[in-house]
């Protein structure tokens, strides 16, 4: 993920990004710490027993905040909110070991509003969906197994009647890269297109659009690769199944695509 793996998710934001110091929090993480943490249990950057931290159970959960973070009036007509990344012990590899804190920023006060495990906001973008409101718009990303995953999603923000705001993602494009899990990524012969891998989203040239890069096999591509047109990859793992073409590491292709938000339509540019 851009930053799950060696990416959900370098930042580039629309607000100001609040760094802290190894050894204090600074006055701007102590803030955001305080809202769900008692004084005792700030250390550095870190809670170390957050509040009503999500399916804890007995378990002391430790919330560390990180650099990645985001402003912006993500909910129509609502108030501006702040998404900071956190690091936790109390999260496995399936979330990505952590996840982000969202607050609301009401009349100069922030309020926190909620945990979201796994919904880390890495590499991302805002932009203005219109005067009243923002998009989120990140590249997420995860490993598992050997397969690299990654994908565009907007992160869709919602609140509930008690103020709780919820971060789900609408993926717009997804890729998976399977060298570390099979030797080479795998094509099927019938498809067109596949995408093994996109990163370094920036804003489109229109707006309502973003940019990223692809790696891909094209057309020509994965024919060369149904003809027996690539030699075997030296050291594979598992067997193909019927249909299916090695695409040796070094033959995809590398360029910039447009993803239209409104439309969902992903071309070249």
């Amino acid at each position: 993920m851009p930053k799950s793996f060696p990416a959900i998710v370098a930042l580039a934001i629309a607000g100001a990004c609040l760094l802290a110091s190894p050894a204090r929090a600074d006055d701007a993480d102590r803030a955001l710490l305080s809202t769900f943490c008692d004084a005792a249990d700030i250390e550095g950057s870190t809670c170390k027993r957050a509040k009503n931290y999500p399916d804890a159970g007995d378990r002391e959960c430790d919330v560390k905040l990180t650099a990645d973070r985001h402003r912006g009036r993500f909910i129509a007509a609502g108030n501006p909110l702040l998404v900071v990344n956190y690091e936790s012990g109390c999260e496995p590899h399936a979330t990505d070991n952590g996840g982000a804190v969202v607050f609301e920023q009401i009349g100069g006060k922030t309020i926190f509003r909620r945990f979201q495990p796994g919904s880390q906001v890495n590499d991302c973008i805002t932009l203005a969906r219109s005067a009243q409101q923002d998009r989120l718009m990140c590249i997420t990303g995860h490993i598992g197994q050997g397969n690299l995953e990654t994908g565009v999603a907007e992160f869709v923000f919602t609140q509930d009647y008690s103020r709780n705001v919820s971060i789900s993602p609408d993926f717009l494009v997804t890729a998976v890269d399977s060298i570390r899990a099979y030797g080479a990524n795998v094509v099927t012969c019938k498809e067109r297109s596949k995408y093994f891998e996109v990163s370094d989203i920036k804003a489109g040239p229109r707006p309502q659009t973003v940019t990223v890069t692809v790696r891909h096999p094209d057309a020509a591509t994965i024919g060369k690769a149904c003809r027996k047109g690539f030699s075997k990859p030296k050291e594979v793992f598992g067997r193909l199944s019927r249909g299916e073409a090695y695409v040796p590491e070094g033959y995809e292709k590398r360029g910039k695509f447009i993803i239209d938000l409104v439309t969902r339509k992903v071309t070249p540019q």
